[in-house]
């Protein structure tokens, strides 16, 4: 992230923010970046770079991670360097990074890497699950081997009751991603509330944003609606609300991320709020980078 690129958004969020109180320059620049490398890119004197811890959690409890998709065009390695530069503390992984045909000594060794590096695994996907309870079996023994409490995933509505027995048996976590306009079976969380909100606790939502506003539909009063079943949590943002609207980093876009963290904390969102960057894949670190930034200013703002 340029210099230039750190300055716009800390003047965009004070602007956001401007009747909050204590907020100031020097809290954003505490908030958003100690801990990523991003002061080295800033035009600050060296005086103001040394700053103090704020008082309290600055992120109120949100577990702010990563989705590995982000990085999807790098090693596990390099996925791993990049999250702890990025000064999160929570991971899920795709496939690409744990594949779904590795042994459970491949599992556990790639749980290793990232438990050693300081990360929390808190999840893996987005896996597809067809009607073959074989196979479904399967995926439920990768999440079992790699450590992974919440398995992200997209099943045929015909499987859940398959899905439901398996997460009971294994007692991991399903969260059903949506996928907006071209999902046919879960285009909102609100079409996987309304499948799952009678089956067992496990069963859950992983709730894409970028793809909730695609559709039309105000991510605060679905995020409201699917609180007790949020298992997971993609955020992203996006310049248009429609399916053409690029994925930018978060800020950039179109979403109103002040209401949507504020929800989040409201509801006591406890598990992986996760950035799923999904723009530029060949070199996303600068708008990953910049997400986070923008992200920990708005919480220490509230």
């Amino acid at each position: 992230m340029s210099g230039q690129c750190g300055i716009t958004h800390e003047f965009a969020l004070m602007k956001i923010c401007q009747n909050s109180a204590g907020f100031s320059r020097r809290k954003f620049l505490q908030a958003s970046f100690v801990g990523t490398g991003v002061f080295a890119t800033l035009d600050v004197p060296k005086a103001q770079a040394v700053l103090t811890k704020p008082e309290g959690d600055p992120g109120h409890g949100l577990k702010l991670g990563l989705t590995s998709y982000t990085l999807r065009k790098f090693s596990l390695d390099q996925v791993i360097a990049m999250t702890v530069d990025a000064g999160v503390k929570y991971i899920s992984l795709k496939d690409v990074h744990l594949p779904l045909k590795s042994n459970p000594e491949q599992r556990k060794e790639e749980n290793d890497k990232v438990d050693a590096a300081g990360l929390r695994l808190m999840g893996g996907g987005v896996i597809y699950l067809k009607n073959n309870e074989e196979e479904i079996r399967s995926a439920f023994q990768y999440a079992k081997d790699a450590g992974m409490p919440t398995m992200i995933c997209s099943p045929e509505p015909d499987t859940l009751d398959i899905v439901e027995k398996l997460a009971k048996e294994f007692q991991i976590r399903v969260a059903i991603h949506n996928h907006g306009a071209t999902d046919k079976k879960y285009p909102s969380a609100l079409d996987v509330l309304r499948l799952i909100q009678d089956r067992d606790p496990l069963m859950g939502i992983c709730m894409d944003i970028g793809h909730t506003l695609a559709i039309g539909q105000d991510p605060i009063p679905v995020i409201q609606q699917c609180a007790a079943r949020l298992y997971d949590f993609h955020i992203k943002d996006i310049k248009a609300p429609n399916a053409s609207g690029k994925t930018v980093a978060v800020g950039r876009g179109i979403i109103d991320m002040v209401q949507v963290l504020k929800t989040l904390i409201q509801i006591k969102y406890s598990y992986h709020l996760a950035l799923e960057y999904e723009a530029k894949p060949d070199a996303p670190v600068p708008g990953m980078m910049e997400s986070f930034g923008y992200m920990r200013g708005v919480l220490a703002a509230l």
